[in-house]
């Protein structure tokens, strides 16, 4: 193997830009994966650690099964379980701040932007967990007001055991008073405030209430059987309501963290795919150039395995430098990436990102990604160069020719899977519209070859209409006929590149106007408070009851409409409630629907009925009429839907709207985390605004914000985030003019005696330069036509799968036709550039001697 690897190398280091331009391939498909699937673990452990209440060193934990909080009546029960030591009670959540609830200055955001209460039993709690503490004394029974808090946090405020510092609860601001300060926390998420049970359910307004009890195990060497055993036996005394071992967490901010993995690896394989498109290009003209090379080894007494040995040394060589080198960029990318956005995410929903995570694993599968493409696209040129006596070797190469019985059989292959693909989508069924599309997009490249002749046919005569240089278009028009296989690997992946941004064109296009409308439906009332974070229902402080109370007796204010939230499951699927009230809501803010309409507020006012999103009934398995059993605090309840229908803050969750008493009967819950309310007409808009100020100093946990500003800014936001995905999605195009440049070259190398020929004719360097161009660009056409013909189809698939979770209405993609179009045809303009110098820069008789 030493000899192949030995003849690989000095291959690749004398042919520097051909070597590069290949590499390029797998670097871009490398990077994307890559990148994609380091920053995801990231994002998802910051997620994870933001919604996470807190981390105590119990062998189990248990919780309801909704996520929601529960009495103390199975204590008892548990301590006396054979194998229990110890037994305790808590009662936590996060406290999400606003920007600058510490230091009153909005300019300068606080650093602290999370902070996880929680209500311990002192005489218990010691018995699962261990507190270090580093001066003043710990919690007592009797204490009220009283906290522990870290180091870091005493830090930050300035405070010592004896002093005091104030917290947001749903009864409006607590003082606490420091009593012990603890060691820095070793763990990540927010900085903990621990306070008697008493004092933590005071706070919450849940008396008597509990979210998660802490068990320790007798034996802590027991083995993974009696482990079980153990488990069995807890499971028997909490019953089917409650979990064992289930962190609390917001289902809501994990409901798309799967489909997002999906998308971006599909995304990668795309560009990997493209990648190996072009380095399959590349090595089955490489072999074809290096026919008399090739012959020459094999004359020297080179076996079949050494020559195929070779060529595949090439690809693994190339394959293994892209994949290093994409995974190279791909860090730096995303750890650039990080560190705009960590501050960003800081602000808006208190997330605090690390620096990216890479594990051995991802690596090792990019490397195998990598050299793998490269080597199987290099194994069928590697194949047939080992083919090849050395007498035929010798002889002058022949043009491509393609047999009918291949173009039959491509015929026949491409119009089955293009026939499957407008089946699956006429089918309505959205598991088979999306995989429709890609089958599409297959199809066009299965049939490509065949189309070559008449579309380069069809260009041709285009632009003899537009140029007068009908000599230089028809060789160039010759050239692209003579190797129809290989035109038809470069415009497939300048078609795949493009589709992806013609059908990124038509979502986004599909997106706008129907979001545009949600928004101001949403959140289109008069003032708002806006907690600290509007996707993580669970880590926000709510308001009692008494707060939208004292909104709606201020002179001037005509409604007030409030959103409360609660965790609860569907099986093993977790979901979000939304407990409104119907006519308020209604009056104030309101719904989109899908199926059903404004009649179904009346449904929730008179029964245990729902309104669902289309994730829910996604996650669920539901449809509208049927009926669904979620968990709630009093154990299984049944739910009829009634509608179909979604709002801007919830359409990424499994969420159901349900009426404000429903939810709490069932779960317990009577916060409001978000409040809207409209002035009366003809009202004073300065004195309600300064009342309404006043009325919201007892609750620092939300935002003020008027409702008109509020969309604007969101407006804004949704259209930059626009702005970056199309961006991103345009990024998949470069391949394309890698491709185009890679072809251009070879053909140019291939054609050097030729090119000579036409200049020892009379031609000049203009002339040769008018032909590379030609070639550019009628190659970018076939490409850019069938991109834009996969892009239609993929994009009206994508809306089609997705208008049964999300209010779409497919929008023609004029901007991703006229982008594609852009990029397609500048691509090849700028991919005819190198070639068209190397092609001008040949000497008339070194090209005439050129073998």
């Amino acid at each position: 193997m030493t000899l192949q690897l030995n003849l690989a190398w000095r291959y690749l280091r004398g042919r520097k830009l051909r070597t590069i331009l290949t590499t390029l391939a797998v670097v871009f498909g490398i990077f994307v994966i890559f990148a994609m699937n380091v920053i995801l673990p990231t994002v998802t452990k910051a997620m994870f650690i933001s919604v996470q209440a807190f981390h105590a060193m119990a062998d189990f934990s248990i919780t309801h099964a909704t996520g929601g909080s529960f009495s103390t009546g199975m204590l008892l029960e548990l301590e006396k379980i054979d194998g229990v030591r110890a037994v305790s009670a808590t009662l936590g959540w996060n406290i999400g701040l606003p920007a600058d609830f510490f230091d009153n200055d909005p300019k300068r955001p606080d650093i602290i932007r999370t902070l996880s209460l929680v209500g311990v039993d002192p005489q218990r709690v010691r018995a699962i967990r261990s507190f270090a503490l580093e001066s003043g004394r710990f919690l007592e029974p009797s204490d009220d007001g009283a906290a522990l808090i870290t180091q870091t946090l005493a830090d930050y405020l300035n405070v010592k055991p004896g002093m005091g510092f104030i917290v947001p609860t749903v009864q409006g601001v607590v003082k606490l008073t420091v009593v012990g300060i603890l060691a820095p926390q070793l763990g990540e998420g927010g900085e903990e405030v621990i306070v008697t049970l008493a004092q933590a359910q005071s706070m919450a307004g849940e008396p008597g209430k509990i979210n998660t009890i802490g068990i320790v195990m007798a034996d802590p060497t027991a083995k993974e059987a009696q482990r079980a055993l153990l488990e069995a036996k807890i499971k028997d005394v909490i019953g089917g309501d409650f979990r064992v071992n289930n962190a609390i967490s917001g289902p809501e901010a994990f409901a798309t963290l799967d489909l997002a993995q999906t998308v971006f690896n599909v995304f990668g394989i795309l560009a990997l795919f493209m990648g190996g498109f072009i380095i399959f290009n590349t090595f089955r003209t490489v072999v074809a150039e290096r026919r008399r090379d090739l012959g020459m080894l094999r004359a020297l007494g080179a076996s079949r395995g050494t020559v195929i040995g070779t060529i595949l040394a090439e690809g693994f060589i190339q394959g293994l430098i892209g994949s290093i080198g994409g995974m190279v960029i791909g860090y730096l990318v995303v750890a650039g990436a990080l560190s705009i956005l960590s501050p960003i995410l800081g602000r808006f929903i208190s997330m605090k990102l690390d620096a990216p995570t890479v594990s051995p694993v991802l690596i090792l599968e990019c490397i195998a990604l990598g050299t793998g493409t490269s080597i199987l696209a290099a194994l069928i040129p590697a194949y047939s160069a080992g083919r090849v006596t050395p007498m035929e070797a010798m002889r002058p190469a022949a043009a491509e020719s393609g047999s009918a019985r291949k173009a039959g059989v491509g015929a026949v292959l491409g119009a089955a899977a293009l026939a499957a693909a407008a089946a699956a989508f006429f089918s309505g069924r959205s598991a088979l519209i999306l995989p429709g599309g890609f089958l599409f997009l297959a199809g066009l490249v299965i049939v490509a070859p065949i189309l070559i002749g008449p579309f380069t046919g069809l260009f041709g005569r285009l632009a003899g209409l537009l140029s007068k240089r009908g000599g230089t278009r028809d060789i160039a028009r010759g050239n692209l006929k003579r190797q129809p296989s290989r035109v038809a690997a470069t415009a497939s992946s300048t078609m795949i590149g493009l589709a992806v941004i013609v059908a990124a064109g038509g979502l986004l296009s599909s997106l706008i106007m129907p979001l545009a409308e949600m928004f101001q439906k949403s959140l289109g009332s008069d003032y708002l408070f806006i907690p600290p974070s509007i996707m993580l229902w669970s880590s926000d402080v709510g308001a009692s009851p008494q707060f939208a109370r004292n909104l709606r007796e201020i002179q001037g204010v005509k409604e007030v409409a409030t959103m409360r939230y609660a965790a609860s499951a569907a099986g093993a699927q977790q979901v979000s409630m939304i407990g409104i009230d119907p006519e308020e809501f209604s009056r104030v803010s309101g719904l989109h629907f899908m199926e059903g309409n404004d009649s179904a507020y009346k449904a929730l006012s008179s029964g245990r009925a729902l309104i669902a999103n289309g994730v829910f009934l996604m996650t669920v398995g539901a449809k509208v009429g049927e009926t669904v059993t979620l968990s709630t605090i009093k154990g299984p309840a049944e739910y009829r839907i009634a509608a179909l229908a979604t709002d801007m803050l919830n359409m990424k969750a499994a969420a159901a709207f349900v009426s404000q008493t429903l939810l709490e009967n069932d779960f317990g819950r009577t916060e409001d985390v978000l409040i809207q309310l409209n002035l009366k007409p003809g009202a004073d808009v300065e004195a309600a605004e300064e009342k309404i100020k006043a009325a919201a100093l007892d609750y620092p946990q939300f935002l003020l914000v008027r409702g008109q500003a509020y969309l604007r800014s969101m407006a804004d936001l949704m259209g930059a985030a626009f702005a970056g995905i199309f961006m991103v999605f345009a990024f998949l195009a470069l391949p394309s003019l890698i491709a185009t440049i890679n072809t251009l070259s070879i053909g140019v190398l291939e054609r050097t005696r030729e090119i000579g020929m036409i200049r020892a004719v009379g031609a000049s360097r203009k002339h040769i330069r008018s032909m590379v161009l030609s070639e550019a660009l009628l190659l970018a056409a076939i490409g850019t036509v069938m991109g834009i013909l996969g892009g239609i189809y993929l994009s009206s698939s994508i809306v089609s799968a997705l208008k049964t979770m999300f209010p779409l209405g497919y929008a023609f993609p004029a901007v991703g036709i006229l982008a594609a179009a852009f990029f397609g045809i500048g691509f090849g303009v700028l991919a005819s550039l190198i070639p068209a110098r190397q092609a001008v820069r040949l000497q008339i008789v070194e090209a005439l001697r050129y073998e």
